[in-house]
């Protein structure tokens, strides 16, 4: 059943109309009609409604989810007192109204326009376009309204601008210091939704470096905040560094339609983290990633790291002065105690006790307890360093080909989730070396 022949109108909305513009590959598509969601259900054979006060439709196709929304409910979900129930603007026919209308109730210009796939028309009524060309991320309606309304607001604009590379304008700019604070009244859940949006789509670098800049990275990652206090990371720092530089090697990785699960990235914090509480051997590192990256054992991968010649990055604090005279029972021991170095960062990280105390070091941090790791997921991290041991892993299966199997990524199987983990961390620490092993 074709919509537009039953004479419903179909639109594309949102950020992925803003992407198709700038001729970006979509995170997701969102679609508009002014079909009742019945008439949706039964046009697609695998849909189904999900949400009770304000439902919408997930039409699955292939192994995407596309959601579908319909005019009548969105008009409900914003009331009467919405933003949206402005006066209409001169000149505005009902159809454009109704367009408007839903327009008005989304977060930033550059999310508001809507594409008419049949006519190919873009309908813009708040300055996406504009906004657009300028590289702005700016709100439709004031900040302050804005924000105070939607916190995950500030999060989902330092989302957008870190993968864009857009700047935000100067009323936008300002609320998202001043109200910062305001996303501790967020569900924990919700943070790490958001933070997963940031931080496994290939634009975690830059997300780190806004997180910094505006004052956020204190609330919602305080140990990363301090370590960056405590090495005079300014807010407009161009430098880099070890943490930094680990994430930069993971977006070259991944795509906002190729994302990784949150299990990598939060492994990624945890050995991050137990290298700042102990900088290691940087043969102890490649020995560590190589048995990672492997999957398997532990005396095959010391071997290969005893072998590397090339040098390692030596600007990063986190790696101490190489030490030759390793036997290879002592590398394999050192290997150990770091995968349980690693495993300790991992519960501060999901522990806001552990949080608290691990920012006694750093006073002159704002302190914050919050964690938003839980513990279902930090179980599941730990998992990834378990095939670091001694003797034959018979249980750990190395990962078959070179290539990235992104669905298995995606969903957190752990001989890709090791297999990328041990790439990030070994170019990172010795550049370009990790794919010709």
């Amino acid at each position: 059943m074709c919509f537009e022949k039953k004479g419903y109108e179909v639109y594309l909305v949102g950020g992925c109309v803003r992407d198709l513009v700038l001729k970006r590959t979509p995170k997701d598509f969102d679609i508009l009609t002014t079909a009742e969601l019945k008439e949706v259900m039964r046009a697609f054979p695998h849909c189904e409604i999900v949400g009770r006060r304000f439902p919408i439709c997930h039409v699955h196709v292939d192994d995407a989810v596309i959601e579908v929304s319909s005019f009548s409910t969105t008009g409900r979900k914003f009331g009467k007192k919405s933003k949206s129930s402005m006066r209409r603007p001169s000149g505005c026919n009902e159809c454009d109204y109704i367009r408007w209308n839903n327009c008005m109730q989304r977060d930033f210009t550059i999310n508001g326009l809507m594409f008419d796939p049949f006519a190919r028309l873009v309908y813009d009524y708040i300055g996406g376009m504009e906004d657009i060309q300028k590289a702005k991320v700016r709100c439709i309606i004031p900040a302050n309204t804005s924000f105070v309304e939607d916190c995950a607001r500030i999060l989902r604009g330092i989302r957008i601008a870190a993968r864009l590379g857009f700047r935000f304008s100067r009323e936008t700019s300002h609320f998202l210091k001043e109200l910062s604070h305001s996303l501790l009244r967020l569900d924990k859940g919700r943070i790490h939704m958001e933070m997963n949006y940031m931080l496994a789509y290939g634009s975690a670098e830059a997300s780190l470096r806004l997180l910094w800049k505006f004052g956020l990275l204190e609330i919602l990652l305080p140990i990363q905040a301090s370590y960056l206090i405590s090495h005079g990371f300014r807010r407009r720092d161009k430098r880099s560094n070890m943490l930094l530089s680990l994430f930069a090697s993971l977006d070259k990785l991944l795509a906002p339609d190729r994302p990784c699960h949150s299990c990598l990235w939060v492994g990624i914090l945890a050995f991050h983290e137990a290298l700042v509480d102990q900088p290691r051997d940087p043969m102890v590192i490649a020995a560590f990633c190589i048995a990672i990256h492997s999957g398997g054992s532990l005396s095959e991968a010391v071997n290969i790291a005893r072998e590397i010649s090339q040098p390692y990055d030596t600007s990063f604090q986190e790696i101490s002065e190489p030490k030759f005279s390793y036997s290879k029972d002592e590398l394999m021991d050192e290997v150990i105690r770091l995968a349980a170095s690693v495993k300790a960062a991992l519960r501060r990280l999901s522990d806001e006790n552990l949080v608290s105390h691990a920012l006694i070091q750093y006073p002159q941090a704002p302190q914050s307890d919050l964690v938003f790791i839980s513990c279902t997921l930090s179980v599941k991290v730990s998992s990834i360093f378990d095939c670091v041991r001694k003797g034959k892993n018979r249980r750990f299966v190395a990962k078959r080909g070179s290539e990235i199997d992104f669905e298995s990524l995606a969903l957190g199987r752990l001989d890709e989730v090791r297999d990328i983990f041990g790439r990030v961390v070994f170019d990172t620490v010795y550049p370009s070396r990790l794919a010709k092993l």
